[in-house]
C-alpha cells in the first residue's frame, strides 16, 4: 500500500468514516549545499521516493487531533487540541509538530479544526527531513480542507511562503532552528530534478537530474543513529555563523564570496573561521555543481561531493564515526564521490555510483560497518521525485 493508502485507513479505522482528502509530502536529499540554507546562500536537493501522508476530514469545534501510523503498526494518538489555545511550549513530543503547523496557519487565517491521520515510510532520525514531511503534509492537508491549494493562484498563498510558515513552526513552535531547505523541496521538488534554491531571493530552478541515462545511482546510506536539530550542536553552529556575519558586516555568511574569503577569515576569532571556510566554500561547490549538471556532466561531481564531506567533517565538525565509516568505505568500494547529508550528527550519507557498481559498494559498505562491530546501515538507491500534493485514492 501506499502512504496515502495507508493514512486514509488509518483514519477509516480511527474515525469510522472516509477522510475528505489525503495530501502527501516526501523526504528529501540534499546532493550538495549543507548549512548554507540559513546563511542565505545556495543549496541543492531532490526529493525522495519516500512520502508521509496526512489524511484529514474538518471539524466544528476548533479541536486538532492527530494520530500516526508507526512503522509497527501501532497508531499513536495526540488527543483532543484546541487551536485556539496552542501556544509554544504547550505540546511535547512528536505532536508538536503538526500542532506548530496548525498554530501558525491559525495566524495566517486558517483555525479550521480537523481530524489529521498520518502515515508514510520516510525513516525517521535518518536525516531525510521526516519531520519536514511530515509538517509539510499537514499543512497541506489544513490548508486543502479550507479550499486553499497553494501555489494556483493569485489568492492562494505560494509553496515558497507556505514552506516559510512550515520554517516558522519549527524554529518558534517545535524549538528546532532550522533553515528553509527542507519544507522548500519538501513542496517544490519535481521528478526527474533537482531543486537549485537561491535562499534569499527565493529563486528556483529545476536542474535535471538524469541519473539512469547517465548510468549513475545515489546510494542513500542511513547509519541508523539517530539525530536531532532541536539538540545543541545545529544551534551552536548557526549562532557562531550568526556572530561571524555581524563580525564581517556582512547580512549573512553568502555576502562573503571565495575571492574574498581569506580577507574575511583573518578578521575573525579562531573558533569562527572553520565555520566561515565551510559555508563560503560550500555555496561554490553548489555553483559548481550546478554547472556540470547543466553541461549534463553528472559522473564529473563526484569530487565536490568528496569535498563537502571534508568539510562537514574538519571544518564544520558535524560528521559522526559512523558516518565517516559509510563515506569512505564507499569512495574506497569505486563511489564517484560521497558526502554526509543533512543536518549532521548522525543520519544518513550518499555515494555516486555507477549502475555496475551499485551492488559492489553497498557490500563493502556493509563489511566495513561489520568489521567496526556496527550495526548495519540502512541502504537504498532514490532517484528525484515529485513534491508535495494532494493524493488520489
Amino acid at each position: 500500500m501506499s502512504a496515502a493508502s495507508d493514512a486514509a485507513a488509518t483514519f477509516r479505522t480511527l474515525h469510522g468514516r472516509a477522510p475528505a482528502g489525503v495530501w502527501s509530502a516526501p523526504g528529501r536529499v540534499n546532493l550538495i549545499g549543507e548549512h548554507t540554507d540559513y546563511n542565505d546562500g545556495f543549496v541543492l536537493p531532490f526529493a525522495l521516493p519516500h512520502r508521509l501522508a496526512a489524511a484529514a476530514a474538518p471539524r466544528e469545534d476548533g479541536v486538532l487531533t492527530v494520530a500516526t501510523l508507526g512503522s509497527d503498526g501501532r497508531v499513536q494518538e495526540s488527543g483532543p487540541l484546541t487551536i485556539g489555545d496552542l501556544e509554544p511550549g504547550s505540546v511535547e513530543g512528536w505532536a508538536a509538530y503538526p500542532a506548530g503547523v496548525a498554530w501558525v496557519l491559525r495566524d495566517q487565517g486558517f483555525g479550521a479544526g480537523a481530524d489529521v491521520a498520518i502515515a508514510g515510510d520516510v525513516p525517521s532520525g535518518a536525516g531525510l527531513s521526516s519531520s519536514h514531511a511530515l509538517e509539510c503534509a499537514v499543512a497541506l492537508a489544513l490548508l486543502g480542507l479550507a479550499g486553499v491549494t497553494p501555489g494556483t493562484g493569485a489568492d492562494s498563498p505560494g509553496l515558497h511562503e507556505v514552506a516559510r510558515w512550515v520554517q516558522r513552526s519549527e524554529n518558534d513552535f517545535v524549538g528546532a532552528p532550522t533553515g528553509l531547505l527542507d519544507q522548500t523541496a519538501s513542496l517544490c521538488c519535481t521528478e526527474s530534478n533537482v531543486l537549485f534554491l537561491d535562499v534569499r531571493s527565493g529563486e528556483l530552478e529545476q536542474v535535471p537530474f538524469p541519473l539512469e541515462e547517465s548510468g549513475v545511482r545515489i546510494l542513500i546510506m542511513d547509519t541508523r543513529t539517530k539525530h536531532s536539530h532541536a539538540e545543541g550542536g545545529y544551534g551552536e553552529r548557526r549562532r557562531g555563523c550568526e556572530r561571524a556575519a555581524e563580525l564581517l558586516g556582512v547580512k549573512a555568511l553568502r555576502d562573503i564570496d571565495v575571492d574574498g574569503l581569506d580577507t574575511a577569515l583573518a578578521k575573525l576569532p579562531d573558533e569562527l573561521v572553520p565555520l566561515v571556510r565551510h559555508v563560503v566554500t560550500e555555496n561554490q561547490r553548489v555553483l559548481d555543481t550546478v554547472d556540470l549538471l547543466r553541461a549534463g556532466r553528472i559522473t564529473e561531481i563526484g569530487p565536490l561531493l568528496d569535498a563537502s564531506h571534508v568539510s562537514m567533517r574538519d571544518d564544520y565538525r558535524i560528521s559522526t564515526r559512523e558516518l565517516d565509516l559509510a563515506v569512505d568505505s564507499a569512495r574506497e568500494a569505486g563511489a564517484l564521490g560521497a558526502r554526509m547529508t543533512g543536518g549532521g550528527f548522525g543520519g544518513s550519507a550518499i555515494a555516486l555510483v555507477r549502475e555496475s557498481d551499485v551492488d559492489t559498494v553497498g557490500r563493502a559498505v556493509k563489511a566495513a560497518y561489520e568489521a567496526a562491530d556496527l550495526r548495519h546501515p540502512r541502504l537504498f538507491t532514490a532517484v528525484p521525485s515529485r513534491g508535495a500534493g494532494r493524493d488520489e485514492l
